[in-house]
């Protein structure tokens, strides 16, 4: 049996949803899966952190440079945590075959501090399901990379057995700081967790990487799978990333992380926001929100703690319509990139109650204008009210079985800034 159809079968036992932007040299994986195709990469990915929020398992098969496209929400995901298991299946054109570059994912361990396997065609199988397990252990994204000399070589379907624990969101009650220092000491435990792989096999010699072959193998390539004398000869496809990165080592963090209490205040919408009205009416109808990076993020915190998750900019859209199906965001962040989220939802007729406060403005840098959203969000028919319509906003804030788009609009008072509240 090809690799193709192993890891197609393996992921198929492991996984519950399935979302692609398809290219070489994975296309035929899912193809196989009948993966849902995305608008693309960066919306896929914020789906697939819906499903996890809402407990499915997901997996995003794209190649390498689609990973470029789905960085931000990647590397957020590590910071602000997850349920179940996402694992993306990152196809690496080593020789451009079928690409404009020959890319090489496993970088993007390094970047957004997540663990990187590589499998051969003897544990592509428990590969599968070590990725799973990991990012559930470890609340975060795993990158699986694949090469056409795994996926068009005969490989070995072992028994594949779906097992694991279930992720964490990131704790409420820490600050953004705080949440960064909770997911660097998970990093530390993942070279504990590297090192001690079932995966790689070690018997001296050049060590093969992935499908190379070597008289050692190794396939959790990051963090680094050994000590660095293990590592000073390696054969690997593409540069020498496990090579290049046997030197690094865990670092050990002893602060706590930050909570609000500890640092003593948090931050909340300015005193005189117009807003302010339409995020309590979230909270007396106990509607949960995604919530979007921007003034939206605010409602994560106290007095409002509806927020879920918020995992980037333009994201909340997409994350939504795979869990509580109400999303949070600024106008600029939906001109930014999550306009893209919003088109998908539409056409795919997906239940979703996007709330977009538009006060023409980037509130959270300096409050810079903006472009006006109306003009460009025709298509999606949205229903706009002033933030101090109640009888509008009570009609307004339901959510049905088809995408709904509600603009409410307010103006920010001049000269005012986000309140800081002491604990």
């Amino acid at each position: 049996m090809r690799g193709t159809e192993v890891v197609a079968k393996a992921l198929r036992t492991c996984a519950d949803t399935f979302y692609t932007v398809p290219g070489y040299p994975v296309t035929e994986i899912a193809e196989i899966l009948h993966a849902e195709l995305v608008i693309n990469e960066k919306v896929a990915l914020e789906y697939a952190l819906g499903d996890s929020i809402a407990g499915r398992r997901s997996v995003l098969i794209i190649k390498n440079v689609g990973l470029n496209v789905c960085a931000d929400p990647l590397v957020n995901a590590t910071t602000q945590g997850l349920r179940s298991g996402v694992v993306i299946i990152a196809g690496d054109d080593v020789l451009a075959k079928g690409s404009q570059n020959t890319q090489d994912s496993r970088y993007y361990g390094e970047v957004a501090q997540v663990p990187v396997i590589e499998p051969n065609k003897i544990n592509c199988v428990s590969a599968i399901a070590s990725a799973f397990e990991a990012s559930e252990h470890f609340s975060r994204v795993v990158i699986v990379r694949v090469t056409p000399q795994l996926l068009e070589n005969e490989a070995v379907m072992g028994a594949c057995k779906r097992q694991g624990v279930q992720g964490k969101l990131a704790d409420p009650n820490l600050t953004m700081r705080g949440r960064s220092q909770a997911a660097e000491k998970l990093t530390s435990a993942m070279f504990e967790w590297s090192r001690s792989s079932p995966l790689n096999d070690f018997k001296g010699g050049v060590v093969g990487v992935g499908a190379t072959e070597g008289d050692s193998h190794v396939a959790t390539v990051y963090p680094p799978p050994a000590k660095t004398a293990t590592l000073a000869r390696t054969n690997e496809l593409g540069r020498s990333f496990v090579h290049e990165h046997r030197c690094i080592k865990a670092q050990n963090f002893k602060d706590k992380p930050e909570t609000y209490t500890k640092r003593g205040h948090y931050r909340t919408f300015c005193r005189e926001c117009p807003f302010k009205p339409l995020i309590q009416k979230l909270v007396d109808r106990k509607m949960s929100v995604i919530c979007d990076m921007g003034c939206s993020v605010l409602a994560t915190n106290p007095p409002y703690r509806i927020g879920v998750a918020c995992y980037a900019l333009g994201s909340s859209i997409a994350v939504a319509a795979r869990s509580t199906q109400v999303a949070l965001i600024g106008d600029y962040a939906l001109l930014h990139s999550g306009i893209n989220a919003l088109i998908d939802v539409y056409e795919k007729h997906r239940p979703l109650l996007c709330i977009v406060l538009k006060n023409d403005r980037m509130g959270m840098t300096g409050g810079q204008e903006i472009y006006d959203l109306l003009r460009y969000l025709t298509w999606a028919k949205p229903v706009v009210c002033r933030a101090d319509n109640e009888r509008n906003l009570n009609k307004e804030l339901v959510v049905t079985k088809t995408p709904r788009t509600l603009i409410v609009e307010g103006m920010c008072p001049k000269g005012c800034n986000h309140e800081t509240v002491e604990c």
